[in-house]
């Protein structure tokens, strides 16, 4: 395996860093680009449907769709960044990545995490305005409002990421460099410099507010819901928000897990790892499911669907 020459100083991006994440598995290390592989296909497969019934029924042309559809794309696209590049170096052992590739890694990844949190935040604002001011509703979630707060996330997304990485930059790589993991997730400086803990702080500050946020939007919501509601229009808005909720504590429970998985020392490493990588694979794996069987507008398109393509297969055989 490509495990790298050992230890020499990493002092500048033009390093070479070796993943070496479940090494400890030996020669059966390889035979994990198997299950790997399948998981890429079904995230892959799963989230392009749910993102295709969305993009093509006009009926489901509003916000919260619209939202869904942004969510399962972005997931679509979230498992490219770093599992290709896990199965080639499970299979063939090649397991070297310069530093400038990891760094890239660690702010796309972290990108996508971010808008993630957005997304959901953007949820559980349509949410709050649905349920606590419906007649105004329509007036306050129209196509400029959703644009300009669409555009303030992303700005602010981008921004701090960008900052996050350019305090990377200056810092003095560990002496190793051989990392034990997948994927660049963690931070590559040694030393425990103010810069490094800045960018740490940076990369949870999104995440941290917007669960805040979030939290606070569905106490006002359930308040409201029973408070004022009753009969059919109160198990709708619950059965709606449960399923936004059960997405959000999927999303929020793979990113405490991978936070115990990266400061929690006594755990086994092939055990760490697996926790971090959680946050790279939950999402992406369990939302399209939970939106394709409890969302009924999705649900009924994607059956039809494949009973569409099921009895073209059958008529063309």
């Amino acid at each position: 395996m490509d495990n790298g020459p050992g230890n020499r100083p990493g002092n500048n991006t033009g390093d070479v860093f070796y993943l070496t994440g479940f090494s400890n598995l030996g020669v059966h290390r390889r035979l994990l680009s198997i299950p790997f592989f399948f998981l890429l296909v079904y995230m892959m497969g799963a989230n392009a449907v749910v993102t295709y019934v969305i993009a093509k029924q006009r009926t489901l042309y509003k916000p919260m769709y619209v939202l869904i559809g942004s969510l399962t794309l972005l997931n679509f696209f979230f498992p490219l960044l770093f599992i290709p590049r896990m199965v080639v170096s499970f299979a063939s052992g090649l397991n070297g990545i310069t530093a400038v590739e990891c760094l890239l890694q660690i702010f796309i990844i972290h990108l996508c995490g971010s808008f993630q949190t957005s997304i959901l935040l953007q949820m559980a604002v349509d949410r709050f305005f649905a349920i606590c001011w419906p007649l105004r509703y329509h007036d306050i979630v129209n196509l400029r409002n959703s644009v300009l707060f669409t555009a303030a996330l992303a700005l602010r997304n981008t921004a701090t990421m960008i900052a996050m990485v350019c305090l990377f930059v200056p810092l003095t790589f560990c002496q190793s460099n051989v990392i034990y993991h997948c994927a660049c997730v963690a931070t590559l400086a040694c030393g425990t410099s103010v810069r490094s803990y800045l960018a740490g702080i940076m990369a949870f500050t999104i995440t941290t507010s917007d669960c805040l946020i979030i939290a606070a939007t569905y106490v006002v919501i359930f308040i409201v819901i029973f408070w004022s509601s009753s009969g059919e229009s109160r198990q709708k808005a619950i059965h709606t928000c449960s399923t936004h909720l059960l997405v959000i504590g999927v999303s929020y429970l793979s990113v405490v897990c991978a936070f115990i998985g990266y400061r929690v020392s006594a755990i086994p490493q092939d055990i760490r790892v697996a926790l971090t990588l959680s946050y790279l694979f939950i999402p992406s794996c369990f939302s399209p499911v939970i939106y394709g069987i409890r969302t009924n507008e999705i649900k009924v398109h994607v059956l039809k669907m494949f009973k569409v393509n099921a009895a073209v297969d059958i008529k063309n055989t």
